[in-house]
């Protein structure tokens, strides 16, 4: 575990995972507590923004409770008895959030002290959509975190030629990609190098071969893995909840395996901002005719200017109207 934490560091923790008010906890010298989180703690954290808050964070006061997290570093306290508790939430220096679920207002955050967000889809089966892809880098984006891509089950289209034909836009567009394949022993060794020393969290939908992609890396893991369904082609989810996962050797590292999320869902980002969540657009904003230029039927566009020149992604460029649109027409009520 890093040392980058205030406090005494013989009472520091790493959350790893929690469910029913208890959380498992990792000490400095590796060993795992089980802990409470002290009513205190949630009292007194309540209403305060945390460090590493989206980029353009305009939710309001109401709606900043902090709320612990996997990845959260933590001073402990023991109690009577044996007992462990978190006395204290320490200040986060990053954090991936997302829309609640089904609608709900607010955040969930995914994890927290996060160094980059690995957004894991499949060459087929399920069949990918890079329009879903897209939402997911623009969450990390907009949280402030890189992002890595990784195309697994590249032996289903044939090899990592011809999946890479599918994926070059976001080449271009500067994003690093693994294609990988866990049947064929395809790069895993590169993958497994990104991770090393970072605390990753490893994200998409389901059914892509998340579990699969980390048990073959990490000895000792142990993952169940889903099967895909052949009735809706969707994976069926066999993650209950997030947990940060230490890595297996000299360069340690964790990964936080999330569940499958079949909805992503955007939130307090302003739909003027989002040209600043596609990397490639960012050379191009400065020089649009309009400060507040929409890309869209705008004169003197150079965004426009460069898809037609193809120096921009056109698929790409489709995607971020899309994304814009439904931001201007949904957006959120707090």
């Amino acid at each position: 575990m890093r040392d980058d934490v205030t406090g005494d560091a013989a009472q520091t923790g790493l959350v790893l995972s929690g469910t029913g008010g208890r959380w498992r906890v990792e000490r400095p010298d590796h060993s795992v507590v089980e802990a409470t989180l002290r009513g205190r703690v949630k009292k007194s954290n309540s209403g305060k923004r945390a460090d590493g808050s989206l980029r353009r964070d305009t939710i309001s006061a109401a709606s900043e409770s902090l709320k612990l997290a996997i990845g959260d570093r933590v001073l402990l306290e023991d109690d009577p008895g044996g007992a462990v508790a978190i006395g204290e939430i320490l200040p986060r220096r990053s954090r991936l959030a997302r829309r609640a679920p089904g609608g709900g207002q607010g955040e969930r955050i995914v994890a927290a002290n996060v160094d980059q967000v690995v957004v894991v889809f499949a060459a087929a089966n399920p069949e990918p959509h890079p329009r879903m892809l897209d939402r997911f880098l623009v969450i990390a984006e907009a949280n402030g975190l890189s992002s890595r891509i990784v195309i697994n089950k590249v032996e289903l289209v044939g090899g990592v030629d011809a999946a890479r034909e599918r994926w070059r836009d976001y080449e271009r567009a500067g994003y690093a990609i693994h294609y990988t394949s866990v049947k064929a022993r395809e790069g895993l060794e590169a993958l497994h190098d990104s991770l090393a020393g970072c605390v990753s969290v490893l994200t998409g939908p389901s059914g892509v071969g998340k579990s699969s992609l980390l048990n073959a890396m990490f000895a000792g893991l142990d993952l169940r893995i889903g099967e895909i369904s052949e009735s809706v082609n969707k994976g069926r989810h066999t993650t209950v909840g997030g947990y940060l996962h230490p890595l297996t050797g000299t360069d340690g590292g964790y990964v936080a395996d999330t569940p499958g999320l079949r909805e992503v869902g955007m939130w307090a980002l302003s739909p003027t901002e989002l040209d600043q969540c596609f990397p490639e657009m960012r050379p191009f904003l400065t020089g649009c005719r309009f400060a507040d230029c929409r890309h869209s039927v705008e004169p003197a566009c150079l965004v426009r200017d460069a898809v037609q020149q193809g120096e921009m992604s056109r698929a790409r460029y489709e995607s971020f109207i899309k994304l814009r649109d439904e931001l201007e027409g949904n957006k959120p009520s707090y």
